[in-house]
């Protein structure tokens, strides 16, 4: 495979987008974490916001690599990946910051949902290349 002539897949592209979203607004969000959440949340809150940074950045990162994997290996079990990726930092990330910012415990039942998903993801791409004999 020469690598000029490589390209990305209208799918990776979108995930690589997300990627790149995820890891902006992580930032943005640990930012947030560091100067402005101090003035009003307890130290409790602020950890949980923080994990879920942590989590959104890391998984940003994972799922940039995935989207590189699959230039190289096409099978289904990469797109599995990408997409509990992404829905996992969604419910995990996402309900946390929920949970911090309008105190509404509800939203905390999905983010073991969340992780699941991540493990899920993390496993259909140990699938993946388990599958491919190259």
């Amino acid at each position: 495979m020469n690598i000029d002539t490589l390209t990305l897949s209208c799918r990776a592209r979108l995930f690589l987008i997300i990627a790149s979203l995820f890891g902006a607004i992580g930032v943005a969000a640990g930012a947030y974490a560091s100067h402005g959440l101090s003035r009003w949340a307890s130290s409790a809150q602020i950890e949980y916001f923080q994990l879920a940074v942590t989590y959104q950045l890391f998984h940003a990162i994972t799922l940039s690599v995935v989207c590189v994997l699959s230039v190289f290996i096409n099978n289904r079990c990469l797109l599995l990946s990408q997409i509990g990726f992404v829905l996992g930092v969604f419910l995990f990330s996402g309900s946390l910051y929920l949970y911090v910012l309008t105190g509404i415990k509800a939203v905390a039942v999905f983010t073991p949902i969340g992780g699941l998903l991540l493990i899920i993801a993390w496993l259909s791409m140990l699938l993946a290349l388990l599958k491919n004999k190259n």
